[in-house]
């Protein structure tokens, strides 16, 4: 397998990752509004969940992006 290929399935691997991870998210953002806590206690808990999904979710969009490099020939 070229590195070139590795690289697709490493990229669309991620990406898989990223749609599931945001599916999860969404969930329990939706969960939220069906919880019997006063409002506070919700935004505090929104707050850990928008945190947590950037910190999940942003490495691999920034290895997504990140330029290809190839080694120069010998």
């Amino acid at each position: 397998m070229s590195r070139g290929d590795q690289h697709k399935i490493m990229r669309i691997e991620r990406e898989g990752l990223i749609k599931e991870l945001e599916i999860l998210y969404r969930k329990y953002f939706d969960r939220l509004g069906t919880l019997d806590l006063k409002e506070g206690d919700v935004a505090k808990l929104a707050q850990l969940f928008l945190n947590s999904q950037e910190a999940a979710i942003t490495p691999l969009k920034e290895k997504i992006e990140e330029p290809i490099l190839t080694k120069a020939p010998y």
